[in-house]
Order: structure tokens, then C-alpha cells, then sequence
């Protein structure tokens, strides 16, 4: 009996279900019930095996009665929704939901669907600065129903790294004050954890590691229970000041990054440090005794920061970067020896010039091959920004480590409409198709941001259970028939035309030039809109007697129209500036006023969208302190990372919120244009360290008005 029980035991840590049925129902009927209530308990759900060890679903309906057999609580989720989806003209997004759910559920049938990946993955380090750094698990909660929704599977989940990295420095004799001045604002945690900046806009109140540990457990716990594997953070050699001052004998080497000040930059431990190995182990240690045992961890050393090798010898140069890769993957080892390394692939394809392909070798020779994952982070950038050979190609598929076929759609949050639809729907599959493919087992995005262009999610959801090339002259018309609940005429040339305008390029810094005060000459980027734009503004509004009554309508023809009064506005700004440089007072003062008066109007506008504003923003950061001076500081850091951010970065994040807008991007535009440019920076700081958002009335039928403003400037 003894050798039995022993025998279950090992099955079920290798992930062997006895149980399959039993084990993967409930946590898919669980996100099922959370969507649509009560009427969940009557739809079948069973398991069935996955093809080839990947994600399989099988949906049916006939006279009524629904039945979805999963490979997994995910491969369920993703199956209830593709039948939302194609059979009941349904959609469930960030921006709300347009559900259709019938008395009686309609005839489909799915047949089997196999996903050609392990992995779906999901989020960016950064993401949880630019969009999640103060949720609660209210609205983790629905993003992890979201994610299972999406057929999502694999998510970073980074929260609380910093309450865990405080014990390791306190066990290694490190005060309370040596470890509180090592890291930064909430919102900026990312970057600190990758070794790009300590100290800024910090220290975090003392009670903000409980929350997190708390928050922390809360969605490890449901990602587990959804079946997700979750990448979870690692020792990546980035040690406190303290520590440096406390073994004044050690190699450590500074970082710099972002044009911050050398009090702000980040000290890193040499790879032959005998501290190396053990602080790594020490953090392991202390976040599985936390949070259980973790499989996947994350550890990016060099994120867009020049390594420390030597430039003129090269033997050296590959040594030592070979020692840097062994003593990540062996600090990670020594705290859990069936641990894997993961690392973003981004620094890779930026850095392209200093990682040719002996140097990425020598980084990697000395992991072994099952023991390592590369995300590739940004498949976008070698083509639209790098102008180089994508970087999975130029390094063979990361020379036999594991690897994920990623995108990164959104910089920074940014709200425009902005990617190539085309190359969504498209791009891995070469990769799937490649010599390098017996490697390959994810494929996913990694936006720095979310909430905002939600038709590359959806297209990049399908792409993840695809082997073939998605074609947009279907794929799009059903799209809108689940979003709108039909499709008009004038819907298909609407979109026809949005396809050849905003979702026909890529800029990392898609943003108006009131938003940069003056054009941006380090960060170019820009905005595809142009007649063919207008054009597909104005055939969408005129759909809106058929389509008011659904939701995600009114969101987008909200959003739409924003950016065609934004470009407006662009035009006018231009010729204020143009005014201001020449001196003419009355042509400055004449466009200003046409600025302001559609910006005001852009901005009211935005008030009736749910994501595009600032206050939920504000209010969700407020919500963390205890203390009136706590909301003020939780408040101030959200705010500084979506405007002024620190070092070079302004601007960077460029969002278009109400609220933002009026309280920020036109007074900053307008005391510019005043005069008083010197005391911009001033009065920068002044408005993220006052609290609030200005209150302004939504406009009773913001569609209608949404018509009205776009034919005013037409």
C-alpha cells in the first residue's frame, strides 16, 4: 500500500491527473459562472486529452444543450468564448462586454481545436508598471478570467518581489532603512528589478509589501487553480547600496540607464561573486516558503544597459558573459534544483550590435538546454524599428534553448490605434513552420501596456491556437459581428480602410504633438492617420443607429473620434507653434483657442469611456494608502510614470485621458506658449504632487455628440 500511495504521490507532482474530469471542471466553470451567472451550471463540461501534449478543446451544441470538453480549465475557457464568439456574436474585453446570451443556446460545432504551442504567454515586466502596479484583486481577478478566456496560459506574475527581496537582504544583515532606500515608487518596481534604477521616487511605505504578499497569494492561487504556469521573479545579481558598503571586497559593477543620476543607478555583483549563488538561492528559498514551489523564473540581467565585459578582447568579453549566464542559472538552481531560467529576449534585438551570435552563445553555453527559456520578446521591431533580420533567425532559434515567439504591441500604455493586422495574423507561423520549431513552445505578446487596442489581442488570442495563416477577410467581419453584434456596410469600409491606415504600420511612440509639448527629436515615432483615417472615422459613426445599443460600439466610435479631434488639434497646435516661433502673437492666440476648444471638447468626450480616463487611474493608486499622506505619495507616483516618468523618459507613456487632458496636456501646452517655458518643469512636478482629478459632466449621448464634433471639423 506504502509503495502505491508513493506512486500516486509522484504522478500527481509530475502533473499526472487520476482525476482529469474532476480536477479541470470546476475552475472553467468557475470563470464561466463569473461571466454569465447561474446559466453556466447548465452547460456540459468534460475533459478530453490534448494533441501531442498541447491545449485541445471540443465544442458542441444541438437542441439546447451545450457541451465544451477541455484539455485543460483553460482549453475550456478559450472554447466557451470562441463559441460566444462565432455562435452567439459575443465579446468580452477590458472595455466591457457585449453578451448575447440566448434563452437557448444555439447549433455549433467547433470540431477539435489544438493549440500548435505549449504555451500561450502573456505580460511584460513593465506591464506592471504601466498598467497593473495598483490593482486589487477585484481587477486581477477579472484579468485572470480574461487571461483563461484568451487561451492564455502562461503570465508573468512578478507582484511582491520586492517584500520577498527584503527578507533575503535582511537574513544577509542589511537595516530597515538600507533595504527601504534600495527600491523605488510602486510604479516603477519594474525597472528596478531589472537593474535599471534603484531609489526613485521611493521609499514605499512599510505596509505596501503586506498588501502585496497578500495580493500576491490571491493570484498565484487562481492561476494555479486555472492550470497557468506563471513565470514568477529570480535573483538576477542587483544588489542594495548597503550591501555594496557592507563588503566594500567585492566586484560590483554600476549600471547606468535612462539618463538618471548616479545616485539612482543600480550596482550589479561580478558572476564569480561567492555572494552570487547564495543571495540567489536565499530569494528562492524565501519566495517558495511564501508562495510554494514555482517551476519558471524570470532573471534579466542586462536590460538595455551596456554589460560590463572587456571591448578589445574578446576571449575575455565571451568568458566572462558565459559566467554571468552559469551564475544566474545557478543561483536560480541552488534554490530549486528543477527550476527553469527565463529571460526576455528584448535586450537581444535591441542590443543587436553588441549580442552577435558568439556572444549570445557564450551567455547561454553554460545552461543546459531544458533548463532555459528565451521569450523573443518584440517580433515587431527588427522589421518597423531595427531594420535587421529577426532576431530567432539570426540566433537559430536561441542555439537549442526553449524559446516563445512573442510580440510587443503596445510601448508604455499609449491609446492610439497603432500595429499591422497583417503581421498579427501572420508572423509565427513561418517560425512554426521553421527549422527551429522543435524548440519553440510558446507563442504569445508581451504589451508594456494593456487596456487599449483591443483587436490586436483578440487577433494575437487566435493566433496562439492557430498553425496556419489567419485570414483577415473573415477573421475580421466575425470580429465585428462579436464586437458589434453586426456588421453594416459601412462597418466593412470603415474597417477596410482602418486596416489600411492605423492597422497597417507599427510606431513604438505613437502620440500627438500637444501631448510632447514640442515635436519629439530623440523618441520619433508617429501616428498613421491621414484622409484614409477620417475616412473610416466617419463610415463607422454612421453605423450608429444600428449598432447604439451595443456597448463596445459606443466605446470605439468614442475612441475614434478622440483621435480624429486629436488630429485636429495637431494641425492647429502646429501653426500656434509656428506662431510662437515667429513672434506673431495674434496667429498663436487664434490656434491655441481652436486647440483648446477641441480638446476640451475631446476630452468631455472621453469621460463616457471606460479605460480612457484618468480618474479609475488615480482612484485605484489612492486606494493602497492607509493614511491621507500615503494616498497623496501612491497618487504622485502614478501620476509621474504616465507624464514626466524621470531621467529622459517624459512623455513616454503619452496617454489620451480625460483628465489628463485637461488638467495636464492643455494647461502645460498653454503656459508653454505664455512664456514662462523655464518654469515648465515646475509646474510639472506641482501637478503630479496635487491631488485629484478636475470633474467634468459626461455628455448625455456621447455618440451623438461624437457625430456632431466630427462634423464640425471635418
Amino acid at each position: 500500500m506504502r509503495k502505491i500511495a508513493a506512486a500516486i504521490f509522484l504522478l500527481c507532482l509530475s502533473g499526472f491527473h487520476l482525476s482529469a474530469q474532476q480536477v479541470n471542471v470546476s475552475p472553467a466553470r468557475d470563470v464561466i459562472r463569473r461571466l454569465i451567472g447561474s446559466k453556466a451550471d447548465g452547460i456540459q463540461i468534460d475533459y478530453i486529452p490534448g494533441e501531442t501534449g498541447n491545449d485541445s478543446y471540443l465544442v458542441t451544441a444541438k437542441g439546447g444543450v451545450l457541451s465544451i470538453s477541455g484539455s485543460s480549465p483553460v482549453a475550456v475557457c478559450y472554447g466557451f468564448n470562441k463559441y460566444l464568439q462565432n455562435a452567439c456574436h459575443s465579446m468580452i474585453t477590458w472595455s466591457g462586454k457585449n453578451l448575447n446570451i440566448p434563452t437557448k443556446w444555439p447549433d455549433y460545432s467547433s470540431g477539435k481545436v489544438s493549440s500548435p504551442y505549449q504555451y500561450r504567454y502573456f505580460l511584460n515586466v513593465v506591464t506592471f508598471g504601466y498598467t497593473t502596479p495598483y490593482w486589487d484583486w477585484k481587477r486581477w481577478e477579472k484579468e485572470l478570467d480574461w487571461m483563461a478566456l484568451h487561451g492564455i496560459n502562461m503570465p508573468l506574475a512578478t507582484v511582491a518581489s520586492e517584500a520577498i527581496a527584503a527578507r533575503a537582504w535582511k537574513k544577509l544583515g542589511l537595516s530597515d532603512n538600507e533595504i527601504s532606500e534600495f527600491f523605488t515608487g510602486p510604479a516603477h518596481l519594474p525597472w528596478h528589478r531589472m537593474g535599471n534604477i534603484n531609489k526613485w521616487d521611493g521609499p514605499i511605505p512599510a505596509s505596501w509589501h503586506t498588501d502585496q504578499l497578500k495580493l500576491q497569494h490571491q493570484i498565484l492561487d487562481r492561476m494555479r487553480n486555472l492550470g497557468f504556469e506563471p513565470i514568477e521573479p529570480a535573483f538576477a545579481g542587483f544588489v542594495p547600496e548597503g550591501f555594496q558598503k557592507k563588503h566594500p571586497e567585492l566586484e560590483v559593477k554600476r549600471l547606468t540607464w535612462g539618463g538618471f543620476p548616479a545616485e539612482y543607478n543600480a550596482f550589479v555583483l561580478a558572476p564569480n561573486s561567492p555572494y552570487f549563488e547564495q543571495i540567489g538561492k536565499l530569494f528562492v528559498e524565501e519566495w517558495e516558503k511564501e508562495f510554494g514551489k514555482a517551476r519558471y523564473y524570470l532573471s534579466d540581467s542586462f536590460n538595455e544597459m551596456d554589460v560590463p565585459v572587456p571591448k578589445d578582447d574578446l576571449k575575455a568579453r565571451y568568458d566572462l558573459l558565459s559566467q554571468y549566464g552559469e551564475s544566474v542559472y545557478k543561483s536560480i538552481k541552488a534554490g530549486n534544483p528543477d527550476a527553469i531560467w527565463v529571460t526576455q529576449g528584448w535586450t537581444f534585438g535591441w542590443q543587436h550590435d553588441f549580442w552577435d551570435k558568439e556572444s549570445l552563445k557564450a551567455l547561454l553555453k553554460n545552461v543546459p538546454d531544458d533548463k532555459m527559456v528565451i521569450i523573443d520578446l518584440a517580433n515587431e521591431f527588427p522589421h518597423y524599428v531595427w531594420k535587421i533580420e529577426q532576431t530567432w533567425k539570426k540566433h537559430e532559434g536561441f542555439y537549442g534553448k526553449k524559446w516563445i515567439f512573442s510580440y510587443v504591441p503596445n510601448f508604455g500604455g499609449k491609446t492610439p490605434y497603432v500595429g499591422d493586422l497583417e503581421m498579427y495574423g501572420s508572423g509565427a507561423i513561418e517560425a512554426l513552420h521553421s527549422p527551429y520549431s522543435k524548440n519553440l513552445i510558446g507563442f504569445g505578446s508581451a504589451p508594456e501596456g494593456i487596456e487599449n487596442n483591443e483587436v490586436i489581442y483578440e487577433l494575437l488570442a487566435d493566433m496562439g491556437w492557430s498553425d496556419k495563416v489567419i485570414d483577415l477577410k473573415t477573421w475580421i467581419p466575425d470580429y465585428c459581428k462579436a464586437r458589434y453584434s453586426a456588421y453594416p456596410a459601412k462597418m466593412a469600409t470603415a474597417w477596410q480602410q482602418l486596416q489600411q491606415s492605423a492597422y497597417s504600420s507599427f510606431s513604438s511612440y505613437p502620440r500627438f504633438i500637444w501631448q510632447t509639448v514640442t515635436p519629439d527629436k530623440r523618441r520619433k515615432g508617429g501616428i498613421n492617420y491621414g484622409p484614409l483615417f477620417n475616412h473610416a472615422v466617419e463610415n463607422f459613426l454612421d453605423c450608429s443607429e444600428e449598432l447604439k445599443h451595443s456597448q463596445l460600439y459606443r466605446n470605439d466610435a468614442i475612441e475614434l473620434s478622440m483621435f480624429y479631434l486629436g488630429m485636429k488639434a495637431d494641425e492647429y497646435y502646429l501653426q500656434a507653434l509656428h506662431g510662437d516661433s515667429i513672434g506673431n502673437q495674434h496667429l498663436k492666440k487664434a490656434a491655441l483657442a481652436k486647440v483648446s476648444e477641441i480638446l476640451l471638447a475631446a476630452d468631455r468626450l472621453l469621460e463616457s469611456q471606460p479605460v480612457d480616463r484618468l480618474e479609475p487611474w488615480v482612484d485605484f493608486a489612492r486606494s493602497h494608502g492607509t493614511t491621507t499622506a500615503e494616498k497623496n505619495y501612491y497618487e504622485a507616483n502614478a501620476k509621474r510614470l504616465i507624464t514626466t516618468w524621470g531621467g529622459v523618459n517624459g512623455d513616454y507613456a503619452a496617454r489620451i485621458w480625460s483628465g489628463l487632458i485637461r488638467d495636464y496636456y492643455l494647461p502645460r501646452i498653454t503656459k508653454y506658449l505664455s512664456g514662462n517655458k523655464a518654469d515648465l518643469a515646475a509646474w510639472e512636478e506641482a501637478w503630479i504632487r496635487k491631488p485629484g482629478v478636475s470633474k467634468v459632466p459626461p455628455f448625455a449621448d456621447p455618440v451623438v455628440k461624437a457625430k456632431e464634433l466630427v462634423a464640425k471639423y471635418r
